[in-house]
């Protein structure tokens, strides 16, 4: 059949036929039902022919479009994503660039750039990490939190309960049983806020973020400093900054180029300190001076503190030598797998 016998028989000009078959004209279910008069064929085969060849256009201008984002990728760590199974391994740039923006969930590397870089406030995120050393793999290192959130069931946040369980968790770190980070989720996550904890990344130099995402609280901490007592200072510190300050902040430690408030971050240091060891418990074993390990010991069974955190507090009020009591500072290991 001839184009013209085919626009005769449709009732369509040639020129419209002829754009069609040079598909230039999509298949409208209009015309795939008239294809189906004419020519015999159903019409769910010209819909389904019309949908595969729109999305392999599309899959063709994308790929196209992806290729010229190399200095956007190259700026990622993917070298780690890929080995932490964050991203697929695959060196193809166009699948890497369309890995990122799922990891991301947004539709372009415009978005991205809207809602980590630019100096608008954005909806998503309320923060500008354009003045950090690496907007990209901060950014990295906190959507990777968000995804860990995601997959944990919360009660509804009830800031009293969350307060009061911090007597358990101080506990917690006093005993530090092998599995005190799953128990550290648990007890947090029954009083509504998501605890995760997430690989550092390289240009990442973040030991701990506080933020509200989907109106959920989320504390998340990094293995950048692998010792008991930094690790703990820097929960409180977080938790001070959900109980004490609002859903809009967002707080990022450690990270140059944010705005801070230094008011918000003296108020999660102080009370962070009074939670793990208070003014009066601390004078105790000031008081107590020339100090011992030993004395460390007693102090840490008395006031149920990590020995390791009093050595910290002690050092960094100057009240003994930086080397003094490094033993009790434990290591921690939060990827073992790693």
């Amino acid at each position: 059949m001839s184009q013209a016998e085919l626009a005769e028989r449709m009732g369509r000009s040639k020129e419209k036929i002829n754009d069609l078959i040079k598909g230039r004209e999509p298949v409208t279910i209009a015309t795939a039902f008239k294809l189906e008069k004419v020519l015999g064929i159903p019409s769910g085969f010209w819909i389904n022919r019309e949908k595969s060849y729109r999305m392999d256009i599309y899959e063709i201008v994308q790929m196209e479009e992806f290729e010229k984002e190399k200095e956007w990728l190259r700026k990622f760590p993917i070298n780690e994503m890929r080995k932490l199974g964050w991203l697929p391994d695959t060196r193809e740039k166009h699948l890497l660039v369309d890995s990122l923006l799922k990891f991301f969930c947004v539709a372009s590397t415009d978005e991205w750039r809207r809602i980590y870089v630019d100096e608008e406030v954005s909806v998503a995120f309320r923060v500008s990490l354009a003045h950090t050393g690496s907007p990209h793999a901060i950014s990295t290192w906190l959507r990777r939190g968000e995804i860990q959130a995601r997959d944990i069931e919360l009660a509804e946040f009830d800031r009293r309960k969350f307060k009061e369980a911090l007597i358990d968790i101080k506990e917690l770190a006093f005993l530090m049983p092998e599995d005190y980070m799953e128990q550290l989720q648990a007890i947090c996550a029954n009083c509504g806020v998501a605890v995760v904890f997430t690989q550092k990344l390289p240009k990442a130099p973040i030991s701990g973020a506080t933020r509200w995402f989907h109106n959920k609280p989320i504390i998340q901490l990094s293995d950048r400093f692998n010792v008991n007592d930094h690790f703990w200072f820097t929960f409180f510190h977080e938790a001070a900054h959900i109980i004490l300050h609002g859903k809009k902040d967002i707080f990022l430690e450690n990270v140059e180029g944010t705005e801070v408030d230094q008011d918000k971050e003296k108020e999660a240091n102080d009370f962070a300190a009074k939670v793990l060891l208070p003014q009066a418990e601390l004078q105790q074993i000031i008081d107590a001076a020339p100090l011992t390990e030993e004395a460390i010991v007693e102090f840490a069974q008395k006031f149920r503190t990590p020995a390791g955190v009093i050595v910290g507090r002690l050092q960094h009020l100057g009240h003994v030598p930086n080397y003094f009591g490094n033993s009790f500072r434990q290591k921690i290991e939060l990827f073992t797998d790693c």
